[in-house]
Order: C-alpha cells, then sequence, then structure tokens
C-alpha cells in the first residue's frame, strides 16, 4: 500500500490528464473542471487502497471518468425537468409558425440531400454520418476504419464541394 501521497504533486501531474478525460465526456468546461475536482476529493478518501504508486493515474483517470459520466447523468435529469417546466410556462402562450420558412427550409433539406447524393463515395460516405447521424469525427473514423485526419479532410473537401454544388442547384 502507499502510505503516503503527495496530493499537490500528484494534482501538478495529473490535472490535464483528468481535465481532458472530463472534459471528453462533458462537453463543458466549466463540468469539467468541476469533475476534476470532485476526482481529487475522491482519492483523497480512497487514497489508502492504492495498491501500487505506478498506476495512481490510471486510477485518477478510472475515478475522473466515472464521476463525469454520473455528472452527464445527472445534468441530463436536471435539463428534463427545466425543460418540462419551460413547456408548462409556454402552453398559455400563443405559438407562432411561419409555415413558409418550414417549407423553404425542408425543401433546402431535400437540396443538400440531392446534392450529398452526387458526391464521392469517399465524401458521401463521411458526411452522411456526420449530417445526418450526427456521429463525431472519432466515431466517424472508427467505422470506416479511417485515420480521424482522414475524416476530417474528407469532412471539409466534402462541405466544400457540397457548397459548390448546392449554389449551382440555386443559381439553375
Amino acid at each position: 500500500m502507499v502510505n503516503k501521497v503527495d496530493f499537490s504533486e500528484v494534482y501538478k501531474e495529473f490535472y490535464k490528464r483528468l481535465f481532458h478525460i472530463s472534459y471528453s465526456i462533458t462537453r463543458d468546461l466549466h463540468l469539467a473542471e468541476d469533475v476534476v475536482q470532485e476526482t481529487f476529493i475522491k482519492a483523497m478518501n480512497k487514497v489508502d487502497t492504492i495498491e501500487d504508486a505506478k498506476k495512481v493515474g490510471a486510477w485518477l483517470s478510472v475515478i475522473a471518468t466515472r464521476t463525469a459520466i454520473d455528472f452527464v447523468r445527472k445534468e441530463r435529469k436536471t435539463k428534463a425537468i427545466l425543460m418540462e417546466q419551460d413547456m408548462l410556462e409556454c402552453l398559455g402562450k400563443e405559438m407562432q409558425q411561419n409555415v413558409e420558412e418550414e417549407v423553404e427550409s425542408g425543401m433546402l433539406a431535400e437540396q443538400v440531400h440531392c446534392a450529398i447524393g452526387k458526391l464521392t463515395h469517399e465524401y458521401r460516405d463521411v458526411l452522411t454520418l456526420k449530417i445526418s447521424h450526427g456521429l463525431k469525427e472519432h466515431e466517424i473514423a472508427s467505422i470506416l476504419d479511417l485515420n480521424p485526419s482522414t475524416v476530417k479532410t474528407r469532412i471539409y473537401r466534402g462541405r466544400k464541394q457540397l457548397k459548390l454544388l448546392c449554389l449551382k442547384q440555386i443559381s439553375a
């Protein structure tokens, strides 16, 4: 067992790593900072459970991951409640719909999907996964078995070609 752990040194050494882990899960800077602080509090309380001093980083990473997931779950629950309250407040208000805007956005979406169909398969696959399925670059990379930087490049180039195709359709 590790009897003495200097948490000021551990904090300096692992703060960035834990922050990146937390931010990748929460996607919120302030929430990620809270997760890191909570991680160190939990670690200080359970310092006697560390068996190998070489594995402190991995141990902290696991704590940070689980804490971040708990924070995200907690945030989802509170946001769901707030959204329901907002909906209740809006019930008495008059809803204004702009049918013209809805039709235009529907037609624009149709044109975009049509233009995506005209792209080469390497750009079409990446953009379809990005736009239609809402996947992130690293998820697309793992699905298509590509390098993440290749995915980013294809998204950039595909969007560029898509923009040109849409401009041609509009001007035609």
